[in-house]
């Protein structure tokens, strides 16, 4: 007999009924305003007999939004007659960072995507984490976490990911992400946050979770909507939920990077005014020159340069022109064969 849920969210949806159904989790929050309130997480269920299932996130930084305008569409347009097995859409995940357009909770401060594998009795976002982990990841075959740059940084639009492992014994999610069919996808190792993501959670059930980092700097972009939306269908084909006649090809062929340590990153060298000297795209040498840090309150001071410890190709550009030591300024790829 299965042990009984710790979570304290409560469905409106029931995952076991055929067609098409939308509620909400409901996370109870009492607060001054609102004693027996609850915070009205949204859910879409679409079944159509037994099958596979994918669990479809996004809004788990609240301030990216190509997966969440993906989702709002799929929601809506989808035909539950078409599919074989069932879809679960959770396109605002951490739902009060998506309506403030946060990366993080206004309630907790919480980061959604570093608080995996979440607390029943904890914050309002640790709560979350734990259903999404304890209650969703085990009932899908895959998981497709889409994530943009959000309002620091802008991505080539990509697809990831996150629980690679060179031995091969991760193939048939190398596959999956072949499947997504994004002009750049790249796989990693080690990934940000490590065990503390939805994909750490989905690898301590076993489930592949495909990853996106389609643009950022805080709005959408028609070229990476549209790469989210195509990569989500033909993964749902590759699946077997969409039929093969549903497939959807590619503009381009797949280059596959890996994303390696900590030396693919480059960071502010002090607090200033960020001068970019590469733009995202360009194919760089290890100890050139990346950006300069400006001091504009001491202007006869020389700028803070920094530099890239790796050779490899721009995948992310921090945006924001102020900076401070520490931040983000540049991530790199690296050519790979799989």
């Amino acid at each position: 007999m299965a042990a009984a849920s710790r979570s304290r969210i409560v469905t409106e949806v029931d995952f076991a009924k055929n067609g098409r159904q939308h509620g909400f989790l409901r996370l109870f929050h009492s607060v001054h305003s609102s004693a027996y309130g609850f915070i009205p997480i949204p859910i879409v269920v679409l079944k159509n007999g037994d099958g596979p299932t994918a669990l479809l996130v996004s809004g788990t930084h609240g301030d990216e939004y190509e997966g969440q305008v993906t989702l709002c569409n799929l929601a809506k347009s989808l035909d539950p007659t078409r599919i074989h097995g069932r879809l679960i859409i959770l396109p605002a995940a951490n739902f009060p960072a998506a309506v403030a357009g946060r990366r993080t909770s206004p309630i907790d401060e919480g980061n959604l995507n570093r608080l995996f594998p979440g607390d029943p009795d904890g914050s309002v976002t640790q709560q979350i984490a734990y259903h999404i982990e304890h209650e969703l990841v085990p009932m899908a075959d895959l998981i497709c976490d889409l994530h943009s740059g959000g309002s620091s940084l802008m991505y080539v639009p990509s697809a990831l990911f996150g629980n690679w492992k060179r031995d091969g014994s991760t193939s048939a999610g190398v596959e999956a992400l072949k499947a997504f069919g994004s002009p750049i996808a790249y796989v990693a190792e080690q990934q940000q946050g490590g065990g503390r993501t939805l994909s750490g959670g989905a690898a301590r059930h076993g489930v592949i979770c495909l990853g996106t980092e389609a643009g950022g700097s805080g709005h959408v972009s028609r070229t990476a909507l549209r790469m989210v939306e195509r990569g989500v269908n033909n993964v749902l084909v590759h699946l077997g939920i969409l039929p093969k006649s549903a497939h959807i090809a590619p503009e381009q062929k797949t280059r596959l990077l890996e994303v390696g340590g900590s030396d693919y990153f480059v960071y502010a060298p002090e607090n200033g005014v960020f001068e970019p000297l590469v733009e995202l795209g360009d194919t760089v040498r290890a100890g050139q020159p990346a950006g300069r840090i400006h001091l504009p309150e001491t202007p006869w001071a020389q700028p803070a340069t920094a530099h890239f410890a790796h050779d490899g190709f721009v995948l992310c550009k921090r945006i924001p022109g102020r900076t401070v030591r520490g931040d983000c300024l540049f991530h790199l790829g690296t050519d790979v064969s799989l």
